[in-house]
């Protein structure tokens, strides 16, 4: 791998954190709606399950955007596309801060969700323009960002709408997103890698978009609209047939839109794998504490707590994301990433069995809930180490896209699979029927054993992929790029 030309002057010093609150904005857009939801059928005139497509919209439209801008990143520039979808982010929240209209308020979400794209194009970014001993600890903070995103947007949101109309809340991110834009526009150099040479596949695109979205909207809508009912199976089967297409498409094309044959490799597939199961584990920590924190008292585990005190209890997570970034780095650097995702999947293990038999005291939830996150921060600054060791350089971004993709798609599956278990395990409290303690242990059960599928999918990764000290080889850039100066 040829080493990285850095940037000079002030402006380097930025390019890190610049790409970082890039980063933070994503998590931010994704989680800010979620305390809004209850309101918003009142404010908008619209019925509950429409409203909830203000969420969906976002996931399904950065699910699909992942892979495809990061292709066009790679194609016709990083800096360009990555500044694109914070203007498209941002243009999505003001139309959100203008309206009330239904209608118009999920177009604009879906605009939100290009900022899921922000990831993985930083992530290629830092690799491009960051001299290779820095390339690891950057990935890693860029990583950690996901956590801190969704711990301060779920607070932020919770205070604007006890405080102020829920509109004040859009012109908040907008003025982020406005801010984001400009700075990274004056900061991101432009790359002077080669770029992918070719044709976009606009029928790759489509396809993948039409797959994707049949997928997702199963998974998503599956317990509202009914898993017995024709239209979920459907729909969910016919996006799998239209991906089947869209991998043979992609295997006969010139140049296709994600280059399966690389993908397929164990050195790139494992890690994609991984960061599915990871993907579930890390939500179901998310969905089941803050719901666990609100169920009210009379079911006898529940602590009757305010959104915000919930909210608020995730926050130390997100910090403690943040911090373990340079402590994964530096593990990866003696260890190699390999091992660094090996133990981070373990830790989240372990935090999820402590917390089936912990779950009825404040501080022991927010404790395994933390504990849950220092597990999650070694997984997510692991992977895309892994996956930028592993693919050329000149498709870093795209790799990176499918590798976030596929930690959407887990986080989809856990969203159905924990709604589907806190629905139908339930009990009698109150006169109101509510999900039992056991339903949030089964939950727990199920999150620790994706992350032990994790931990053992980490472990077959092939050493030759994994950093030169676990292979016994010298020093080398790759070495350089797990963090090592």
């Amino acid at each position: 791998m040829a080493s990285a030309v850095p940037s000079s002057g002030f402006r380097s010093c930025l390019i890190v954190p610049t790409l970082a609150f890039g980063g933070t904005l994503m998590a931010l857009m994704q989680t800010v709606i979620v305390p809004l939801l209850p309101d918003l059928p009142a404010d908008t005139g619209a019925s509950p399950g429409t409203v909830s497509w203000m969420l969906t919209t976002t996931l399904l439209s950065g699910a699909v955007l992942n892979p495809i801008l990061g292709r066009a990143g790679d194609m016709y520039g990083k800096r360009r596309i990555l500044v694109g979808a914070l203007v498209v982010m941002t243009i999505g929240s003001a139309l959100c801060a203008l309206t009330s209209d239904i209608g118009i308020l999920i177009t604009a979400r879906a605009l939100q969700g290009t900022a899921a794209a922000v990831v993985p194009l930083a992530t290629s970014i830092l690799r491009d323009e960051l001299p290779p001993h820095r390339v690891g600890s950057a990935v890693a903070l860029m990583s950690s960002t996901v956590g801190i995103g969704a711990a301060v947007g779920l607070p932020l949101a919770s205070i604007v709408v006890q405080h102020a109309d829920w509109h004040a809340l859009f012109w908040v991110t907008t003025g982020l997103g406005a801010f984001g834009a400009a700075i990274s526009w004056w900061v991101i150099p432009q790359s002077t890698r080669p770029r992918t040479p070719g044709r976009f596949d606009i029928v790759g695109a489509l396809l993948l978009t039409t797959g994707l979205v049949g997928v997702l909207l199963a998974l998503s809508k599956g317990t509202d609209w009914g898993w017995t009912s024709p239209v979920v199976p459907g729909i969910g089967a016919a996006g799998v047939l239209v991906l089947l297409v869209w991998g043979r498409h992609q295997m006969r094309v010139r140049e296709p839109l994600v280059d399966l044959r690389l993908a397929a490799r164990r050195t790139v597939l494992l890690p994609h794998v991984a960061a599915l199961a990871t993907g579930f584990a890390f939500y179901a920590n998310w969905l089941a504490t803050v719901q666990l924190i609100q169920a009210p008292e009379a079911t006898g585990y529940g602590l009757g707590a305010s959104a915000l005190v919930a909210s608020l209890c995730l926050l130390p997570g997100g910090l403690t994301m943040v911090a373990m970034s340079p402590v994964s780095a530096r593990l990866s650097a003696a260890r190699g990433a390999r091992s660094t995702l090996t133990a981070g999947a373990l830790v989240i293990a372990g935090a999820y069995a402590v917390r089936v038999f912990t779950s009825e005291q404040m501080w022991m939830i927010v404790a395994g809930a933390t504990l849950c996150s220092v597990g999650t921060g070694l997984v997510y600054s692991a992977l895309p180490t892994l996956v930028l060791q592993a693919v050329p350089q000149e498709q870093t971004a795209a790799a990176t896209g499918l590798n976030v993709l596929m930690r959407t798609i887990g986080q989809a599956l856990c969203s159905t699979v924990v709604a589907v278990v806190l629905t139908t395990v339930t009990g009698t409290a109150g006169g109101a029927v509510h999900a039992s303690l056991d339903a949030y242990r089964i939950v727990f059960g199920l999150a620790a054993a994706a992350a032990l599928a994790a931990a053992i999918t980490a472990a077959a990764i092939p050493r030759t992929a994994a950093h030169p000290a676990e292979t016994g080889s010298p020093g080398s850039s790759d070495r350089q790029l797990a963090g090592v100066g």
